[in-house]
């Protein structure tokens, strides 16, 4: 492997841990370069402007770590760290893995750990141990795999989602994937751009089950994507199945070898109540979630199971989610919003398949059809292209370049002809109007909340800037309770998906993580991050774009916009701790991960005007003073 890509996967490994850290657990105590090394004796690297100091009661010692980068509202970038030497003043230079060991210990120590048994503590650091490396191991595998790869500079939708090898920003392990040997990444994972087709088998209609909001029925269109080999012998073998009343069934490859090991599975193959057909119909490559498969020349993705554990969870379709998906497909064309928000769009997941589990609730079989607008008829070749959020704000891939967020400003302002910072600032503009507006406006108008984090958001843009933003994820949708009669009246489905409805406060909370904290902080971090804005100066700009909104909202959006700007302490999805607890937050109850409070990053910027917070002007100490706020 080499060094490049084992230097890439430390720096990228330690940044999401030690910005998950610091967020979730310690915050630490910030110094100034020039202060830290009065104090210490360290000179710190020369782009390096803070240092945070951190205390670790397991080991009875301080970490300094420095930083270049101090952010306001989400992720700094960190260095090097420095270990204070035992019982002694002089500190060395430590590696980011050893670090990143250390605060492992530190986060099990008796004072972090106390409610918990001695053996649970130990299986669950081992467990942490054993993903945080995992984790690490893969990265550096696709980082090496990949590099100078020209797909990774691509603006075509599948192209950004499989080139996104850093993985979440704040999550501790981005890179586990439990479940997958290592041979098997190259054929199934993104960031290898596995191909693969989908394994089939065949079951008595009976024992079948689906629901599709199309004129096609879910199996004629499962039916017509295994057509798509235009191979004599599969169309042979559907008119067979016709015959027969049998109906035809698809899973994931590995999904595929965990099933047949299963005993009830076993038990209906040997009686013929299951067939199993192999693999048949055209090849897939995955998306950045791993399980929803791309072909290019379909009008659908197909999403499903499979027995791998990636970040905080086992990823499988969950029996609610299947009728849900198709339930909100119709409530979202009968509410009418999307006619009122035309730029604002839900990549649907119109329809199902599964066979009949018994008395579990979900067989393996779970098969979801999903709506494909980035085939080959629908693709954008101009700057930009679809992508997700994830993508676009993930950090350079290649040392000493430009994210693509970056490169896609840089090149719109040569091709203006003006500054990198105006175009940065009208970006912004656009990229409100159409993706975090209309969100805040569906909430209160429809009382219908997103999980809009990074990889739900992909953003259309054509010539440069944002014209479009979908959303996807029939897992991700809040509905309020307070708004349960109307949007049961509009569409009488929902009488059967009440997991949909959560009470307002619980919406507003979990909203206010995935709108503000994962997508619109990743934007403003990384336009700060790469000189193109002041985080401070955004973040005004928020700060009075929502005000202006409020006085034409009604109870549900005010309820959310002045929960946003008033509290002083906001809900904050805690990867980090989900990962201590070893929570599978799609088993927990109400799908619920670990949360923390943290600082308003909106608290800290209302005692300073618009005047005092401009791109390129000489207010720095005015926008430290933000940014110590916010920390």
């Amino acid at each position: 492997m080499t060094s490049v890509a084992k230097k890439q996967a430390n720096n990228a490994s330690f940044q999401a841990f030690m910005n998950a850290y610091i967020k979730e657990i310690d915050t630490g105590v910030w110094h100034t370069k020039t202060d830290w090394a009065i104090r210490t004796g360290i000179q710190l690297h020369q782009n390096d402007k803070y240092a945070v100091e951190l205390y670790l009661t397991a080991n009875n010692t301080r970490l300094s770590v420095s930083a270049s980068y101090r952010s306001t509202v989400g992720r700094h970038v960190f260095n090097s760290v420095y270990k204070q030497l035992p019982n002694s003043l002089q500190w060395e230079e430590i590696s980011f893995m050893s670090a990143i060991l250390l605060l492992i210990d530190e986060i099990y120590s008796e004072g972090e750990s106390g409610k918990q048994s001695t053996d649970t503590i130990a299986e669950q650091s081992l467990e942490l141990y054993a993903r945080t490396i995992e984790s690490h191991q893969i990265m550096a595998m696709y980082l090496e795999n990949r590099a100078g790869d020209p797909a990774l500079e691509s603006n075509q939708f599948i192209d950004s989602e499989q080139a996104i090898l850093f993985g979440h920003w704040l999550h501790p392990t981005p890179k586990s994937r439990q479940g997958m040997h290592r041979w098997q990444h190259e054929l199934f994972t993104p960031e290898l751009k596995g191909n693969f087709k989908l394994h089939y088998f065949a079951a008595k209609q009976s024992i079948t089950f689906s629901n599709s909001a199309e004129t096609a029925s879910a199996f004629e269109i499962l039916e017509n994507i295994a057509l798509c080999d235009d191979d004599p012998s599969t169309k042979a073998l559907i008119e067979e199945l016709h015959s027969k009343n049998l109906k035809l069934l698809a899973v994931h490859p590995l999904q595929a070898d965990w099933l047949c090991a299963q005993a009830p599975i076993q038990k209906m193959l040997i009686e013929g109540e299951l067939l199993q057909l192999g693999e048949l119909g055209p090849l897939f490559t995955p998306t950045s979630s791993v399980r929803t498969l791309y072909n290019a020349e379909l009008d659908y993705m197909v999403k499903v199971s499979i027995p791998v554990k990636v970040t905080n969870s086992l990823r499988k379709n969950m029996h609610h989610e299947l009728e849900a998906g198709v339930t909100l497909c119709r409530l979202l064309k009968r509410c009418g919003f999307s006619i009122l928000y035309p730029e604002f769009k839900f990549i649907d997941d119109p329809a199902y398949i599964s066979l009949n589990a018994g008395n579990a609730k979900e067989s393996g079989f779970e098969l979801i059809l999903r709506k494909n607008p980035f085939n080959k008829a629908n693709q954008i070749d101009s700057l930009g292209g679809t992508q997700s959020i994830a993508a676009l704000v993930q950090d350079p891939l290649v040392p000493g370049g430009q994210s693509r967020l970056a490169n896609i400003i840089h090149s719109q302002a040569q091709k203006e002809g003006i500054d990198s910072s105006v175009v940065a600032t009208k970006w912004f503009d656009r990229y409100l109007n159409c993706a975090i507006e209309p969100a805040i406006r569906l909430f209160d108008q429809c009382g219908i909340a997103l999980e809009a984090h990074q990889q739900n958001s992909l953003l259309e843009i054509s010539d440069g800037y944002p014209t479009a933003y979908y959303y996807r994820d029939n897992q991700g949708f809040y509905l309020s309770k307070e708004r349960q009669q109307i949007l049961e009246t509009m569409e009488p489905h929902l009488i059967h998906c009440k997991d949909l409805f959560y009470s307002e406060q619980m919406i507003i909370n979990r909203f206010t993580y995935y709108l503000f904290f994962n997508q619109l902080f990743a934007v403003i971090n990384r336009l700060g991050s790469d000189q193109l804005a002041l985080e401070p100066t955004l973040l005004h700009k928020i700060h009075c774009k929502l005000k202006s909104m409020l006085p034409s909202l009604g109870s549900l959006g005010s309820a959310f916009v002045s929960s946003v700007l008033e509290r002083e302490k906001l809900p904050f999805k805690a990867n980090l701790l989900t990962r201590v607890e070893d929570v599978d937050e799609l088993e927990a109850q109400d799908e619920l991960a670990v949360y923390v409070w943290v600082n308003n990053p909106f608290k800290s910027i209302e005692k300073l005007s618009e005047t005092s917070l401009q791109v390129n002007e000489p207010q720095e100490k005015s926008a430290d003073k933000v940014v110590a706020d916010a920390c």
